[in-house]
């Protein structure tokens, strides 16, 4: 039998990519035989074979074969620790800081609880960083320096950090400073790493008597507004100013002096038949609670303004919201709002998806960490944000 360096070198190509599953150590191992090879057998060009010396074919597939082993058992160790890593018992992911110095209750099943998601472990004490798998940030306190980055931390190789903010991008400010840091992100905008909604619609089992929804009885407003950032530049601002023009709106928030407490803000406005669900700024896919807190879970009808309709329908229900894009000015709007208010039937009709959807809200922090544990299995392993202003 006849060895050739080369063929017995490119066979070990095509074994199974589970035992070489990474080129640079196929090309290594290559190299390895190559060169075992070599020390015993000189390849002739003629004549075109060539008998081994007497007792040195057994002890060549001896070094070989031992050269293979050795490389195999290094790849199965390596495998076996990068195993270890992903399919350990919990993922833990670290809340370096509270969003607003607001803290929840944490314990090691809150995801299971909640969420019916099982082996998530959410902390918030900063001395379990070096066994966390995810290290979240908040990007409010970044940006007015309460918080800093533990950038003098050596970051474990398998430790990813998440920049999160689930604010509209102007109110994000210079994110450059960031180039490099993070590798991973959570935000509304479906592009972001894990994406997480103020709120979404989910379909009924039909069994539950509690799900039963019943429209608000104690219509005394034609419209609310709930605002809080009052600003005569935003676009918003000058709707409200001209539709006040022509119907009575009523305003609450800390920006006119009246603000609503949590246990009196939906109340409050389930006496309107209508609310602005008016974003402060006009970007893809930024809808937030003030159209899935504020007006369904109100339940009261959703006049808004901000992405386009066509975004609101991705997410909202059929008929179940009124865009002030629809209408070629706002006295036509303003009209409109009399005329559906003043027939039941036209009304009621924008309720019609309850009976078959019910509202969840995002407005907890712990469902939004949660949401981490239920896509950890398909974010990217090896990912630099070298830019987060998309």
């Amino acid at each position: 039998m006849l060895f050739s360096p080369e063929v017995s070198a490119d066979r070990l190509t095509a074994l199974p990519s589970t035992l070489f599953p990474h080129k640079a150590d196929t090309v290594v191992l290559k190299s390895a035989v190559r060169a075992s090879c070599s020390i015993f057998i000189v390849k002739p060009r003629s004549p075109p074979e060539m008998v081994l010396k007497p007792g040195l074919h057994k002890k060549l597939m001896l070094l070989v074969l031992g050269v293979c082993c050795a490389f195999v058992m290094l790849e199965r160790m390596t495998d076996f620790q990068r195993l270890g890593r992903e399919k350990k018992p919990n993922i833990t992911i670290l809340l370096w800081y509270w969003p607003f110095g607001v803290p929840y209750s944490l314990s090691n099943d809150t995801c299971q609880k909640k969420h019916g998601i099982s082996g998530c472990r959410l902390v918030d004490n900063p001395t379990q960083y070096s066994t966390a798998d995810v290290v979240v940030f908040h990007h409010y306190e970044l940006k007015t320096g309460i918080q800093k980055l533990p950038l003098h931390l050596p970051r474990p190789e398998y430790q990813r950090w998440l920049w999160m903010s689930l604010e509209a991008p102007q109110s994000n400010g210079d994110l450059s400073r960031y180039a490099g840091i993070f590798n991973l992100t959570l935000s509304y905008h479906p592009g972001a790493d894990v994406t997480v909604p103020y709120g979404k619609i989910q379909k009924k089992d039909g069994n539950a008597e509690s799900e039963v929804f019943v429209i608000p009885k104690n219509k005394t407003h034609l419209v609310c507004w709930v605002v809080s950032n009052y600003n005569n530049h935003h676009t918003r601002t000058s709707v409200y100013q001209e539709l006040l023009k022509l119907i009575p709106v009523q305003v609450y928030g800390r920006a006119v002096k009246k603000p609503l407490s949590q246990d009196v803000l939906l109340p409050t406005i389930s006496r309107c038949y209508f609310y602005l669900a008016f974003e402060n700024s006009v970007y893809p896919h930024y809808i937030t609670e003030k159209l899935w807190r504020n007006a369904f879970a109100a339940g009261t009808v959703p006049v808004v303004l901000g992405p386009p309709r066509s975004d609101y329908e991705a997410v909202a229900p059929p008929h179940s919201f009124i865009h002030v894009n629809d209408f070629d000015s706002i006295a036509t709007l303003a009209k409109f709002l009399r005329d559906i208010a003043g027939d039941e039937n036209r009304y009621r009709s924008y309720f019609s998806w309850r009976k078959t959807y019910s509202v969840k809200l995002y407005d907890d922090w712990r469902d939004r960490l949660c949401n981490i544990c239920r896509v950890y299995g398909q974010l990217p392993s090896h990912k630099i944000y070298h830019t987060l202003e998309a």
